[in-house]
């Protein structure tokens, strides 16, 4: 079953709404005409029973015989009213056939309301009585026309504004839900718009003031993390690019060495424990990787010598000392723990100290020592040194120094990929100011 539409869910809430309107608005006509008529019948009534008291007033019984104190003359010209004494009528109006009946017939019975549906017209009877004896009636009579008249104008009037209303409501909740949903279908159109590789791609509302900006905002908030998180894939993949490469191209060489031409055994036995070295570099690339994965996961942390990672990392760099004519010295300090895998320390030092030995002429210096619950890894050699205004840009993937770009060693991810790994643990490497010179600080956690 397919998800309706935005235009459909505009045209289902407009007939909601309507629908819901229609019902209160007709429920409301028909209690204020209910009201009308009840009123308008009320007003009937009191009328009649205040014409009647009033000719009772001047109604007299004397010797057993009605007599009236005012001339008919003298009343209001439209009063409708009937004086009988028994059955036989003193004084009458002109009146048709069925309201004479309705009157004699009530000279009879107690004092009533008849409506007379033919010529529109109300009844109202009074007995006339003395000590307990009737000695005649009065009837009074007013036509209904003017209260149904008021009562087809209210409803007529209620009807119109009532339809009126429903109208206007109908367009202001049609304006409404389009100016609320129309933006939701442009966002819609926005991002079907952007491709996978659009990574800069944003609704830009704004600051958060209403559901709509606050919506956006946390897609917007949303696409951020997709975004570094696939920046962050990509510098991953180029990380094992440049971690894998030196390791993949020994195993290259003496591949292509041993084969070459036939050799002794003694040579073969050679390349191949060549090959396992490159390995076993490819294989402790591997596992530093997906020890820095673990440590951004979150993942348990483990214990190393600080005095050891540094021996491992110095034995790693070994080869591009000794063909530089570099000598390594390393410290001796007291004993010292961080907080990380001895694999994941060493490749965290690792690029750091190669690039020293890269760079230096003729010294490279490890220092440790221990501050602020971190342990300190201090590497200094005697090359050119770090300028200052790229002391933070040489940490950028593929970012290379001026002598870097010079010299042309290196792919400018050593230095990135050993800060990523390093703050992934909670540490950090930074250039540090000297007087000459390089000097890096590698920052883990102590144990």
């Amino acid at each position: 079953m397919s998800r309706p539409s935005l235009r459909d869910v505009r045209t289902r809430l407009l007939v909601v709404v309507l629908v819901a309107l229609a019902v209160g608005l007709a429920a409301a006509t028909a209690g204020f005409n209910l009201l009308v008529t009840h009123t308008a019948d009320r007003d009937a009534n009191a009328i009649l029973r205040q014409r009647v008291d009033s000719e009772r007033s001047l109604v007299q019984i004397r010797n057993g015989a009605l007599h009236l104190t005012e001339h008919s003359d003298d009343r209001v010209a439209d009063a409708r009213i009937w004086i009988f004494q028994g059955g036989s009528p003193l004084e009458a109006p002109r009146s048709r056939p069925e309201a004479t009946a309705a009157t004699h017939a009530l000279t009879r019975g107690p004092s009533r309301f008849v409506t007379l549906g033919a010529s529109d017209e109300r009844l109202l009877s009074l007995p006339i009585t003395q000590h307990g004896r009737r000695y005649g009636t009065i009837v009074a009579g007013v036509s209904l026309a003017p209260y149904e008249h008021t009562a087809r104008i209210g409803l007529i009037a209620s009807v119109a504004f009532a339809i009126t209303l429903l109208l206007v409501v109908a367009v202001a909740v049609w304006w409404l839900l389009r100016s609320t949903l129309d933006p939701v279908a442009r966002m819609t159109v926005q991002a079907s718009r952007w491709s996978e590789t659009d990574l800069e791609g944003r609704f830009r509302l704004g600051e958060p003031h209403d559901e709509l900006t606050r919506l956006a905002w946390t897609l917007d908030q949303l696409l951020d993390r997709i975004a570094a998180s696939l920046r962050h894939e990509r510098l991953v993949s180029a990380e094992l690019s440049h971690e894998l490469r030196t390791p993949l191209a020994k195993l290259r060489a003496e591949a292509e060495l041993a084969l070459r031409r036939r050799r002794t055994p003694e040579e073969y036995t050679a390349a191949l424990k060549q090959v396992l070295a490159a390995a076993d570099q490819l294989e402790r690339i591997v596992h530093t990787l997906l020890a820095a994965a673990r440590q951004e996961a979150g993942g348990q942390h483990g214990v190393a010598d600080a005095h050891e990672v540094a021996v491992a990392a110095v034995e790693a760099c070994a080869p591009i000392a000794e063909a530089r004519g570099v000598k390594i010295t390393v410290d001796k300090t007291p004993r010292l723990n961080v907080g990380v895998d001895a694999a994941f320390a060493e490749r965290v030092i690792h690029p750091v100290l190669d690039n020293a030995c890269r760079y230096a002429h003729a010294a490279v210096r490890l220092e440790m020592s221990r501050s602020d619950g971190t342990v300190a890894f201090s590497i200094t050699d005697d090359g050119p040194g770090v300028p200052k205004e790229e002391r933070s840009r040489i940490f950028d993937p593929a970012t290379r120094g001026a002598v870097g770009r010079t010299a042309g060693a290196g792919a400018g991810l050593g230095l990135a990929l050993a800060r990523r790994l390093a703050r992934a643990a909670a540490g950090d490497v930074e250039a540090a100011p000297t007087d000459s010179g390089a000097r890096f600080v590698v920052r883990l956690p102590a144990a």
